[in-house]
């Protein structure tokens, strides 16, 4: 029997501020670059009003919602469970979500007080993305959040790994795991950003447990969550705890496990001016094909054409007709 969702995601739900800067403006600041920080409320206020806000762009994001967003965008349905607050800016994120063909467990009338969360995601010329994030309402994130019956009727759940930075947040990975296993539903996860890996190994671990159905994660975190020093030993490693999985590696194209045999996925050459969502882009590209008919190997050159695409622009996103572009292009 066929499944309403191809994609149910799970993740914090962040009102995207992309913006330029210089190295000067990281240097001024003490800002580390390429990184994802966490910050409170009045040091993002404080950086948000030094870029000059209206000059940035605006978009719902966090990591799984630029990913079921993109598998939207090529023709996946797909249902994000996130938390967001009755302000502007929850207005604005469930609005977006909507408009990306994306359902949700809240509505504008259902959203409760709070803040809802900002990430202030800064490109620099040398196409290299740093985050700093107030994370808002959605650190609240818990079981609550889920809605069984839209999971049960989902091909795949989709796990963000930062939401392992809290208690509440590794509860809800765990529950929703366990919930899909329970309902026969395939486990996908993201391990995020490499400081997960480092600074989070042990509960991560506990939330891939015996094991994923499919992982998706960059060589450095590959090599970080096994402790091993090379690809080629990090990737037997991940044998162990996943059945399937995609390691990106950036301009080298990507390295796809389907079970059986190692595919290697060829990069598409482009001037990257901002990387960031590529890897977003990648996962949500490949979740589509492998949702609909095509192979593993298939799905990685889609995925590897789309993050191609999205490197090449600002922001995480593509426009629909983008979308379809890729597909026309691999497979007309």
């Amino acid at each position: 029997m066929s499944k309403k969702y191809d994609v149910y995601g799970i993740g914090n739900a962040l009102v995207d501020i992309v913006t330029e800067v210089g190295d000067d403006f990281f240097e001024k600041y003490k800002i580390e670059k390429g990184l994802m920080t966490l910050v409170d409320e009045q040091r993002q206020f404080e950086l948000v009003e030094a870029i000059h806000l209206p000059s940035s762009n605006l978009a719902c994001g966090g990591s799984a919602a630029n990913t079921v967003i993109a598998a939207s965008q090529f023709g996946s349905n797909c249902f994000y469970s996130c938390k967001v607050a009755n302000d502007d800016m929850g207005k604005f994120y469930l609005k977006d979500l909507r408009e990306n063909g994306v359902d949700t467990n809240l509505t504008d009338g259902t959203a409760p007080e709070g803040i809802t969360g900002k990430c202030l995601v800064m490109t620099t010329p040398d196409a290299n993305r740093t985050m700093n994030t107030f994370l808002g309402i959605t650190a609240t994130y818990s079981t609550d959040q889920i809605d069984e019956d839209k999971l049960k009727d989902s091909s795949y759940l989709y796990i963000e790994g930062y939401l392992v930075t809290s208690e509440n947040g590794q509860e809800a990975m765990k529950h929703a795991k366990k919930l899909a296993e329970k309902h026969g539903v395939k486990t996908a996860l993201t391990f995020s950003d490499p400081s997960m890996v480092k600074y989070f190994k042990e509960p991560m671990e506990q939330v891939v447990g015996a094991s994923v159905d499919l992982l998706f994660c960059n060589e450095e975190e590959a090599m970080l969550f096994t402790g091993k020093n090379n690809l080629l030993e990090a990737r037997e490693e991940l044998k162990k705890v996943a059945k399937k999985f995609a390691i990106t590696q950036g301009a080298n194209g990507a390295i796809i496990f389907d079970g059986d045999t190692f595919i290697d996925i060829e990069p598409y050459k482009v001037m990257a001016v901002d990387t960031n969502g590529a890897g977003d882009m990648f996962s949500g590209a490949f979740l589509y094909g492998i949702t609909h008919g095509h192979s593993y190997a298939e799905a990685g050159k889609i995925a590897s054409l789309a993050s191609s695409k999205i490197v090449s622009k600002f922001g995480p996103r593509l426009e629909w007709h983008e979308s379809k572009e890729v597909l026309n292009h691999l497979f007309d």
